[in-house]
């Protein structure tokens, strides 16, 4: 092949651009060692002493030598970035550059932790590319794995004997596998009249789920992956078992939490296994039944890319949150059902969320030239929100949406002390540290804070187990229009037992459930299927002493309060605190108080109705433009964006054509190509490798079905001046959280 002009030249351009991060090796700056993703070189290197020679495969295929000249065969490599300055070597027939430590090894597949069950595990087809310590201007190539460096003769223990490394620019590529974003065009900055910040909201994300749950599979799918696209989407059955037999917790959730059949559920924990076929197992390439955000809950719904087509379509803030729950992990983990990666508790997956946030965001980096450059970037203030926003970027936010906040449980395991208000202090300074600035003082179960949610059926006998008490729903509730998830009946009437001291000693002991399901939960089989309780049922305990702490500590540091798991009477209490400071909260699951939450300057969530009707547009279908004038009549700023809660068990909207829909009589299905609602890209029908996606019988598949949807309601009547308030949504969360940080500093002054 014939060498075309090195691209030293580009990388040496590419230094003018700074940068943080300084890499190994000599001074030149380091945005170079970025410059390499995603082009096509060969790979010309020397040896101390040496002359140039280029980088082939080897006469049998199964290695790679160095030959003397470029012209004699020297192998092109796609340079796909693993990491900020690290890159799989893909050559010219799909297989990688690896090595054992020692030679340079080609190989067509890769292992990975994921396929290996296996959280230590280190490909040997990672490389880092640094600067020379020898040869200003040129490379050096470190293999991750071994920590050796790459000469001409094989790999070396230091640096010293590194060969020097050039990239020159070639052609002759094999293509990466990934997926597109079906899209022409980018993203142009833009703001509205009145100087509004454009672009959409989406409030509730949990972008990361696959590290819940201790890590392994009963979340299955990765948002991203060093080795690409193959491992992050990979086949599910090494987890979810053939035919998605082992899926447990997708079969209880998808079949319906209030209305699972609980002999069936417990006949499943002991054998392992669903009592039929559950959903097919295929991911990269075909995608035979998931993604599938409307039917399938524990398989990834945004991987990276499909993240990137919503942005491409208006998306410009979104919360991540990093949730978990450690009692499902422990029923399907310790009972040996599925493996996990680490342990179980929630705030160990909440640490290693956070950690693969900003990996994510190095990642996206990594693919756009280098640090900052990428258009997934967190933002610890909402300064910086706006500022990266105003620039065409999405801004994430972090959040924690955890039943054990902080480790604070009701009842703490053997060995871990209850928390107190120095607990909460030091735990709120090193997550502020680390850039959370959202949280949840609850979720699903009991904690210090205050009651669980107190939602019904599955969730609430896994509260039991979690605490050790039974229910403690009585039928003297608050007067709220929005009752929030502790409201209807008492699903489990005879395992009610409202208690006045809810600290009280827990009577029983569900510790071996994951290990013996059946007969640990046999002895109450003739409780759990007594009817249900009279309605209306709320949790009979409020928010604590800790929780109003907790409270008062986030508004101390502007952080935003989500309100929305507050059971009734935690809720009523959470409101006369913010009411008192004049604090904005954030109520992301849609409760907002008969417009309370507005008159504060919190923020909401909204959405479309799928089914049309010819008598009126479908944003009025689900209340959009009603929120908007309620926010409007209670002072706020009129703006709202989605809260779509995507690998959260939330569901996704459904199609308008099919046998499931539940629509009738619909017209005007969705066409491509479309406009994007600012006029600046081009949507395609997507397609995910073997698999098209027809948004009209399937609906919200992924979220980057997000552009198809908000066209699919465009098409409905509704005009670009209504949807307005949604793409105005980013600015009206930045305003709340602005204000959050304005009152802290004003009652920070107040003596």
């Amino acid at each position: 092949m014939r060498s075309i002009p090195s691209l030293l030249l580009v990388l040496t351009l590419a230094t003018l651009v700074g940068c943080k991060q300084k890499e190994v090796g000599g001074d030149p700056p380091s945005a170079s060692i970025y410059a390499a993703a995603n082009g096509c070189f060969v790979v010309e290197a020397s040896d101390p002493g040496q002359g140039p020679a280029w980088l082939a495969t080897s006469s049998s295929g199964e290695a790679f030598d160095f030959v003397p000249a470029a012209g004699a065969g020297a192998t092109p490599f796609f340079l796909k970035a693993s990491g900020l300055g690290r890159y799989l070597f893909y050559d010219d027939g799909g297989s990688y550059l690896v090595s054992d430590g020692s030679a340079l090894l080609r190989q067509a597949e890769l292992l990975s932790d994921v396929l290996l069950v296996d959280d230590d595990f280190q490909s040997e087809a990672e490389w880092a590319l640094e600067h020379s310590i020898r040869e200003p201007g040129r490379f050096q190539l470190r293999h991750v794995e071994s920590g050796r460096y790459l000469a001409t003769t094989g790999l070396q223990d230091g640096a010293a004997d590194a060969a020097s490394v050039a990239l020159n620019a070639a052609a002759g590529c094999a293509e990466f596998p990934e997926i597109g974003t079906n899209t022409e065009g980018r993203v142009t900055t833009k703001t509205f009249k009145d100087g509004t910040l454009f672009g959409f909201v989406d409030t509730h994300s949990h972008i990361l789920s696959n590290f819940a749950f201790g890590g392994g599979g009963i979340f299955h799918g990765a948002a991203f992956h060093p080795l690409g696209v193959e491992h992050a989407l990979a086949d599910c059955e090494t987890y979810h078992g053939v035919e998605g037999r082992k899926d447990l917790f997708g079969y209880v959730f998808d079949g319906g939490l209030d209305d699972i059949d609980l002999v069936a559920l417990i006949l499943a924990l002991a054998t392992g296994e669903t009592p039929g076929p559950n959903h097919a197992t295929a991911g990269w390439p075909d995608f035979t039944e998931w993604p599938d955000a409307v039917h399938r809950s524990t398989h990834q719904m945004q991987y990276y890319k499909w993240i990137e087509r919503a942005y491409l379509g208006g998306l410009r803030l979104v919360v991540q949150h990093a949730t978990t729950n450690e009692e499902i992990c422990n029923l399907l983990a310790l009972g040996g059902i599925q493996p996990v990666r680490y342990a179980c508790e929630d705030m160990v997956a909440v640490d290693r969320i956070i950690d693969e946030t900003y990996a994510m965001q190095d990642y996206i980096d990594a693919q756009s030239g280098g640090p900052g450059k990428g258009w997934f970037q967190i933002a610890t203030s909402p300064e910086k929100a706006r500022r990266l926003i105003s620039k065409g970027k999405m801004a994430v936010v972090l959040g924690i949406e955890a039943s054990d906040l902080f480790d604070c449980y009701l009842v703490p395991p053997e060995g871990v002390e209850g928390c107190n208000e120095q607990d909460v202090l030091d735990r709120l300074d090193a997550y502020h540290a680390r850039g959370v600035r959202a949280l949840f003082p609850v979720h699903k179960y009991d904690n210090g804070f205050p009651a669980g949610d107190g939602h019904r059926g599955f969730i609430e006998l896994r509260n039991m187990v979690h605490t050790g008490h039974f229910g403690n729903f009585v039928t003297d509730c608050p007067d709220l229009a929005q009752k929030g998830f502790d409201s209807g009946p008492e699903m489990f009437s005879g395992l009610n037992a409202p208690r006045d001291d809810y600290f009280g000693e827990p009577p029983y002991d569900f510790s071996n459930l994951p290990l013996d399901p059946v007969g640990t939960l046999l002895p109450f089989l003739g409780l759990v299927i007594e009817p249900p309780g009279p309605a209306p049922a709320c949790q009979n305990a409020g928010m604590t002493a800790l929780g109003e702490f907790l409270m008062h500590e986030m508004m101390k540091r502007g952080m935003i309060i989500e309100v929305d798991h507050l059971p009734q009477r935690s809720y009523v209490r959470a409101f006369e605190i913010l009411e008192a400071n004049d604090y904005p909260a954030a109520g992301t699951h849609g409760r907002n108080n008969d417009g309370r939450l507005y008159a504060l300057g919190g923020v909401s969530k909204s959405g479309f109705g799928r089914c049309r009707n010819p008598a009126q547009p479908g944003t009025v279908d689900d209340g959009f433009q009603a929120r908007i004038q309620l926010i409007e009549a209670m002072g706020g700023y009129p703006a709202e964006g989605f809260g779509l809660d995507l690998n959260g068990f939330a569901g996704a909207p459904g199609p308008r054509f099919g046998p499931e829909s539940g629509c009738s009589d619909q017209t005007d299905p969705l066409t491509y190509p479309f406009q994007s609602y600012g006029g600046d890209v081009t949507f395609h029908q997507p397609t995910l490798g073997n698999r098209t996606i027809d948004f009209n019988t399937e609906g919200l598949a992924h979220i980057g079905l997000l552009p198809d949807l908000i066209e699919d309601v465009r098409r409905d009547g509704v005009s670009d001046e209504a949807l307005e308030p949604l793409f105005k949504s980013a600015e009206a969360y930045i305003r709340m959280w602005e204000k959050a940080e304005r009152r802290a500093a004003e009652m920070a002054a107040t003596p």
